[in-house]
């Protein structure tokens, strides 16, 4: 199910008119090679709706809706693509963002920022070199969690889509996307109770320590949406991850976050599967309340050992 997200940055350039439509025919085109691989799934997400768009500074996005290539289906086809504007419409339910920021070369880069939290992929006008590219690195700027003072930076690695060619390179994980959402049953489960005693089936890349098993049986309805789905997220994420070409850690789908030191001291602490006792700092979100999935990935293994699911610790 893969979201397009526009990268507004590359609409900002002074072009020549031609070659703006030309960029914007090479873009509509590789977003429609997405959707033949999953029509039902692929959906547009921009600033704000598609007719407002500027393709370049003096280059609304109806000069090109007026040319030949434009009107042989593929401005139909992108307004039928729109699914989501503004970007908070892509977001999960209770998220923001509003505490992680990327950039790219020294510039904002907001949408493809938002493109890699959602697992999902940047688009851009191939008007400029840099945008010829099919994955691209952001540097992430992460503020800490709860109380803490600063910030955490990384650097990120996003799918990235600016020509036909780019969409074949990605064609098997588009693939990939549409075949989850075939296979997916998770709105049958309604109960921690179900979650855990269906894990092995639903989420085959992670493993539960014995005490979650509780926290699990004992989760409130309301939970139960927001978990089933952050951890389908992490299953997928893993799945898709692959050890001999990406470093670090898969693309969570959500933001992802160390704990501070002081809490990371105090709570995180937990015995593994194998005795020894290990620290689970890193830990994303779930609403509603101060949701928490405590969690450690195993390169070695390709497995996520998950240590807390419940509210935040130490409160």
């Amino acid at each position: 199910m893969p979201q397009l997200f526009l990268n507004q940055s590359s609409c900002e350039t002074t072009a020549d008119p031609d070659r703006v439509n030309r960029a914007m025919t090479e873009l509509a085109k590789a977003m429609v090679a997405v959707a033949k691989e999953d029509r039902d799934g692929t959906g547009l997400v921009l600033r704000e709706p598609l007719p407002a768009l500027s393709l370049a500074r003096g280059h609304s996005i109806g000069k090109w809706a007026g040319t030949a290539g434009a009107k042989n289906g593929l401005w139909s086809f992108l307004l039928k693509m729109q699914t989501k504007w503004p970007h908070a419409e892509a977001f999960p339910e209770g998220e923001t963002y509003s505490d992680v920021a990327h950039t790219h070369e020294g510039e904002a880069a907001t949408e493809l920022g938002y493109a890699h939290l959602l697992d999902g992929v940047g688009v851009s006008l191939p008007l400029e070199t840099r945008w010829d590219a099919d994955r691209i690195t952001l540097v992430q700027e992460q503020l800490l969690d709860d109380d803490a003072v600063g910030s955490v930076v990384t650097e990120v690695v996003v799918r990235h889509i600016a020509t036909q060619e780019h969409a074949r390179t990605h064609r098997p994980w588009i693939r990939a996307q549409a075949e989850d959402s075939l296979r997916e049953d998770l709105r049958a489960v309604l109960t921690g109770a179900e979650l855990w005693e269906r894990r092995a089936d639903l989420f085959p890349h992670l493993l539960f320590l014995p005490h979650v098993e509780a926290q699990l049986r004992e989760m409130k309805q309301e939970w139960v949406h927001p978990v089933r789905k952050r951890l389908a997220e992490m299953d997928r994420a893993v799945r898709l991850w692959d050890a001999s070409a990406q470093s670090g850690e898969p693309q969570w789908g959500s933001t992802v976050t160390p704990e501070h030191a002081t809490r990371k001291r105090k709570h995180c602490d937990f015995t593994d599967f194998d005795g020894e006792t290990r620290t689970f700092d890193t830990h994303l979100r779930f609403t509603p309340d101060e949701g928490r999935v405590h969690f450690r990935f195993v390169r070695s293994t390709a497995k996520v050992h998950i240590a807390h699911i419940g509210r935040k610790l130490g409160i």
